[in-house]
């Protein structure tokens, strides 16, 4: 679709183009009824009203085009719920937060006074049970929470085939109120349609699908996408056999809609939009041409082939016809558009899934989750607290602010709180835990004045240098015991089937270097991730090495460059006997015998190489 200007003139010229225009509203209120049968007619005709007065010529120069093609989605949700209210619901399918600037915003609320379209109702919803019929439905009730009274309905959400076997695993996960609205709204939009969370980073958008897929009983995998991610590394890609021969092999979106499985795609924002393109389809008909000839078709289509030419689902397979389940889901991940440089949110995007957008909990909501995980508040993390609630609610007006908002998320606020609540009788600068989030050192020398008056403003001062001077930190090594400063742990028992992978190196404890250990050590301890920064030749491997020297922690060593492929960072081809053999890499040996993994250089790698890592440090999956 080409807005303000005419198809090119020479694709014009050697086709006979028509304009096909679009469904009246006789026939998408009629298209609506059909699809929402419980839902009030009232309120389809509302939803339907706005999205023709966004999209007429009188307002198409300003707003973005309202997706028409998701109503029957939206009546779908209706009929399930019809109690929802009519704006929570247009939320899903013009999410106005996000893409309109102040002024548009303030049309769209005068437009919605018009129109007298129902707003969101002071009413919380819970999930409260999740029950499986040993077959392809769930029955998910939902209790509703108002002033006066509360009120359950139970929703039908197709899922895998359920097993005695696939027991609901344990989870660390806090529900608190806002969450629990959102749990039950994406559950809503889960049973009739894929959807996509809009979310700064941080704001728990990973935890809540997985959270959601856990209550369901449902397998879930995970895509990162990335700028350069082309269609054909989406679908399927090309895979040589042990004999040498190639072959097609399908990607995790593929097995997952043959399969039933719940898919996220994280990173849509950074996809290219003619890469996007492809999912269109997948979407809205649950099709897919495949690269090497076969094709993928609704459940329903696929059984309607089964009866007609009377053969058997094998069949249909060996001719290249495969079935996409119907529990089958796409939910995809993304941060807010940039409005003034960046708009992903195409109107073509829009069309494409219904949105929830997922903000930044409160202050409050934050002490709670750190006292449910971790039993107390630490005073210091109050002062903290604080600071990332102010620099909230001023990153509106400034950008640099804007950006030490995203820096300081939950998700760092909440290793901040289990850093406190595991080493609080530690002599911890909160100034340096705070500056290293900002990674202070390495900015430009106005936002560093900028952070420091906030810190000041907040007071969150280092400590005085002539009390740091008299911190000593020794390194003491017994037996068993392992003793940094006033951080301990046990050291790895001895092996010799590991001892060559346990690392020495020649090493200095000056009292910086020391000091830097017992840091490293205990945020080891606490089983995070962990990135060194810092310049060529500052010792960063030389401080992994002396650490795991000290423990006897064995450890694979792999080093990127900008030749590193995603192929080469799971396998090592060989040479043995004349053959090329395909071993596993320093990686895949480190996941299964549980090693530490030292990557160097990780910065030299491709973008589409790291983000590899990212489904493996955060879920644990690859």
């Amino acid at each position: 679709k080409y807005r303000g200007s005419p198809l090119d003139p020479p694709l014009r010229s050697r086709f006979q183009c028509r304009d096909i225009g679009s469904l009246s509203y006789s026939e998408l209120l009629q298209q609506m009824t059909d699809a929402g049968l419980n839902a009030p007619a009232e309120g389809l005709r509302k939803l339907l009203s706005f999205g023709f007065a966004v999209s007429s010529s009188d307002s198409s120069a300003s707003f973005p085009d309202f997706p028409l093609d998701n109503l029957p989605d939206a009546a779908r949700i209706l009929s399930n719920n019809p109690s929802l209210s009519e704006l929570d619901l247009l939320n899903q399918l013009y999410p106005t937060e996000v893409i309109l600037t102040p002024s548009q915003k303030t049309s769209i609320k005068t437009l919605i006074d018009s129109l007298k379209i129902q707003v969101s109702k002071p009413v919380h919803q819970k999930i409260v049970k999740v029950d499986h019929d040993y077959g392809i439905t769930a029955k998910v009730t939902i209790a509703r929470y108002g002033w006066l009274k509360s009120s359950d309905f139970v929703l039908k959400v197709p899922v895998r085939e359920y097993t005695a076997a696939s027991a609901k695993s344990e989870t660390n996960f806090v529900e608190i109120e806002k969450q629990s609205d959102l749990l039950a709204d994406m559950v809503q939009t889960y049973a009739v349609a894929d959807f996509c969370l809009i979310g700064p980073r941080g704001s728990g958008k990973t935890a809540l699908v997985v959270e959601l897929c856990r209550l369901l009983n449902q397998p879930l995998d995970q895509i990162t996408l990335y700028k350069d991610m082309s269609a054909r590394e989406l679908i399927q890609s090309r895979n040589t056999k042990p004999n040498g021969d190639t072959e097609w092999m399908d990607s995790s979106l593929v097995k997952a809609a043959k399969n039933g499985w719940t898919i996220v795609l994280d990173g849509l924002h950074r996809l290219h939009l003619s890469t996007m393109g492809i999912l269109h389809r997948l979407v809205h008909d649950r099709e897919l041409n495949l690269f090497d000839g076969s094709r993928l078709i609704r459940h329903d289509k696929f059984d309607e082939l089964l009866e007609k030419l009377e053969v058997t689902a094998e069949e249909l397979n060996n001719r290249g016809i495969f079935k996409i389940h119907p529990a089958f889901r796409i939910i995809a991940l993304a941060e807010p558009p940039k409005l003034d440089t960046s708009n992903w949110l195409t109107p073509e995007i829009l069309s494409i899934f219904l949105f929830h957008n997922v903000k930044n909990l409160n202050k409050t909501d934050e002490i709670k989750i750190i006292f449910e995980l971790y039993g107390s508040v630490h005073p210091a993390m109050k002062k903290i607290l604080e600071l990332a609630q102010a620099l909230r609610e001023r990153s509106e007006k400034d950008p640099i602010l804007k950006t030490f908002a995203e820096a300081l998320s939950t998700r760092q606020l909440l290793r901040i709180a289990h850093r406190l609540s595991k080493f609080s009788g530690d002599e911890i600068s909160i100034h340096d835990l705070v500056q290293r989030v900002f990674l202070s050192k390495f900015l430009p020398s106005l936002p560093r004045q900028v952070l420091e008056s906030m810190l000041k403003e907040f007071d969150i001062v280092p400590i005085p240098l002539a009390k740091s001077k008299d911190i000593k930190v020794t390194i003491d090594k017994e037996k068993q015991l392992l003793t940094i400063g006033k951080t301990e742990t046990k050291i790895y028992p001895q092996n010799l089937s590991h001892s060559l992978k346990v690392p020495e190196t020649l090493f200095y404890d000056t009292p910086h270097y020391v000091q830097l250990l017992e840091r490293i050590l205990q945020d080891f301890l606490l089983g995070y991730h962990l990135c060194l920064i810092g310049n060529q030749g500052v010792g960063k491997n030389k401080l992994i090495d002396r650490l795991l020297f000290l423990m006897n922690c064995p450890r694979e060593y792999i080093q990127l460059h900008r030749d590193t492929t995603v192929t080469s960072l799971t396998i090592a081809p060989t040479i043995i006997d004349g053959k090329v053999i395909f071993e596993d890499s320093p990686l895949v040996k480190a996941v299964k015998n549980g090693y530490t993994l030292v990557i160097d250089e990780i910065d030299k790698a491709p973008i589409n190489v790291t983000c590899v890592l990212k489904s493996l440090v955060e879920t644990g999956d690859m």
